[in-house]
């Protein structure tokens, strides 16, 4: 049995990074920036209105109430390209261009405008409501990094410098094997002693928010034959095979002989985590293997500790673990023994504001219903206790 970190530093030495492709930005959601992304202009491209209202020589309005004449005007899209001289002043939108001459902007709940002229109320000042050129960002910066995940909050970044296509890392291509005789799909009633396929469907989600891309094999029963079949058949066109059962001690629990009988390079067997103990990590011929335990609550967290990682590291990704953080305890939480563990927990605030972690109310490693509301898990040493309002270190999962 290995502690978590060295699982992990095995998973990091054994991990290759798939190629790289080109593709349209409108299907980059989810994939990893195989290049940076680099300005190939200045933002704002031009000295730029804050406000709308009048573009007018500071020193002018320094009397106010003063008078200007109106020589144009500039809107978004539409400058005024003329130069502006004293006593002068150019209607101006936000967005939209400062002409030249100007050096400040007045907005326009301190003005009024007769005749062709706009009388300003206040004074302003040199730089008011401008955003100089190049303030945002200058030509050349490097504005998204290589090993960047592409989401909704980044997009936009290559959109405005030009990237109508991005090279992207490859996606890597995960089987899903579920195994185990109680096992039936999720469109059957269960008979005696079944359950439905739940596992498949939530390492589907898992793997595609991961930005890999999975495929559901048929369900393997206790049968060591149809086993080493079906892996055989996964690991051809895969990178990545995930199998959940059959992973523990037990008479039907043949997932690891499978692959052991096929030649598959075991890199560790067992971890010293609640839940997951029994996680199998290996490589048959060119895929990597994940035997991962059946019940749902240690298949989704020793998926979010390591799988994940395996995803992400093989995409090059910059940190593909999970994000951590600090909370205090809302309630008590208690660890095993010999190993650590990461207990889930759902995330409120308090009154002073302060991340409170409270345990979920479940009842181990089977219940995925009670694991439904988790927000994060929570980290236990082996051997310790926490007690409320102790800070613990946290991971959070992404909900939506």
């Amino acid at each position: 049995m290995i502690q978590i970190s060295k699982a992990i530093r095995i998973i990091d030495r054994e991990t290759t990074i798939l190629g790289t492709e080109r593709i349209d930005i409108a299907d980059a959601t989810g994939r990893v920036l195989a290049e940076n992304i680099v300005a190939d202009t200045d933002l704002p491209p031009f000295d730029r209105s804050q406000m709308d209202g009048y573009a007018v020589k500071a020193d002018d309005t320094k009397n106010a109430p003063v008078k200007l004449q109106i020589v144009g005007e500039s809107a978004a899209g539409r400058g005024w390209h003329k130069t502006l001289i004293s006593g002068e002043a150019v209607r101006i939108m936000t967005g939209a261009p400062v002409p030249k001459g100007a050096d400040a902007v007045q907005k326009i709940e301190l003005s009024s405008e007769v005749d062709g002229f706009v009388t300003l109320t206040e004074p302003t000042s040199k730089g008011r409501f401008i955003i100089a050129k190049g303030d945002e960002v200058r030509k050349g910066r490097v504005v998204l990094k290589q090993g960047s995940m592409i989401d909704p909050g980044n997009i936009s970044l290559p959109a405005a410098f030009g990237y109508a296509k991005l090279k992207v890392s490859k996606r890597p291509r995960v089987a899903i094997v579920s195994t185990g005789s109680e096992i039936v799909e999720i469109n059957k009633k269960p008979k005696q002693d079944q359950i439905r396929n739940s596992n498949s469907l939530m390492l589907t989600a898992l793997c595609r928010r991961a930005g890999a891309d999975p495929t559901v094999f048929p369900i393997v029963g206790d049968d060591i034959s149809d086993l080493r079949s079906q892996i055989s058949n996964a690991v051809k066109s895969s990178d990545i095979l995930i199998t959940t059962g059959g992973v523990s001690v037990g008479k039907y629990d043949l997932t690891k002989l499978a692959l052991e009988q096929l030649g598959a390079e075991i890199f560790f067997g067992k971890v010293a985590l609640k839940p997951g103990k029994p996680t199998v990590f290996g490589k048959l011929k060119k895929a990597f293997v994940f035997g991962l335990p059946g019940n749902p609550v240690s298949a989704a967290v020793t998926f979010h500790l390591f799988v994940r990682r395996l995803i992400g590291r093989m995409q090059g990704i910059a940190n593909p673990f999970l994000k951590d953080g600090t909370a205090v305890v809302g309630a008590r939480m208690k660890g095993t023994r010999e190993r650590s563990s990461y207990l889930p927990a759902s995330l409120s605030t308090d009154a002073d504001g302060r991340l409170v972690a409270t345990p979920i109310r479940w009842f181990g490693s089977s219940d995925f219903v009670g694991f439904a509301a988790t927000d994060a898990l929570v980290f236990v040493p082996a051997g310790e206790a926490v007690e409320a309002g102790e800070t613990v270190k946290i991971s959070f999962l992404l909900r939506y």
